[in-house]
């Protein structure tokens, strides 16, 4: 009889999800191409790990009292555009199970104020796209200042297609 008022006490003082899983999970963290460094921000904006892909990080899936944490990743590579992903925690179905097992004190306290309620993804990643090269300042005004004269040359209708060709290559052996 004492083992089962003892099985029921600790029931009663503990949340399934607490019971079954946990408040915290690795999250692996991956990038194409690898070997991009990332920095990982919650949603209170602190900085909670960097490092560089790939990797695997321990994060809270809860953010307070019935809040479950919302984290930002930014990866960073050089010649590569910068991206960044989101991990969500969401409800863990586990925490259902207080109707059962946890009862009240499981599911409105316990639960809640541990983050067991929540669960994060076991992975996040992003695709960097590669950087595009780009031109000097002077070649975008010789590009735009060709294209004018090129825009000039068509609209001039007076002219035969020879001059039109012989002026055309000029135009473009400009630099």
């Amino acid at each position: 009889m004492r083992k089962l008022i003892l099985a029921a006490a600790i029931v009663s003082v503990t949340g399934c999800a607490s019971i079954v899983s946990d408040s915290i999970y690795p999250v692996s963290v991956t990038s194409a191409p690898a070997g991009a460094s990332y920095e990982i921000s919650s949603e209170s904006g602190l900085i909670v790990s960097s490092g560089v892909t790939p990797g695997q990080v321990v994060l809270n899936a809860g953010a307070g009292y019935f809040d479950g944490e919302r984290y930002t990743v930014r990866y960073r590579k050089d010649g590569y555009e910068d991206a960044s992903s989101v991990i969500n925690s969401e409800l863990d179905g586990w925490y259902w199970g207080n109707i059962l097992f946890g009862g009240l004190i499981g599911m409105l306290a316990v639960d809640p104020a541990t983050g067991a309620m929540y669960k994060l993804p076991k992975a996040t990643t992003a695709g960097l796209a590669q950087k595009q090269p780009q031109l000097a300042s002077a070649s975008v005004a010789e590009t735009s200042s060709k294209k004018q004269l090129l825009d000039e040359l068509a609209a001039d209708k007076s002219l035969s297609y020879e001059e039109y060709q012989r002026r055309y290559d000029i135009i473009m052996r400009q630099q």
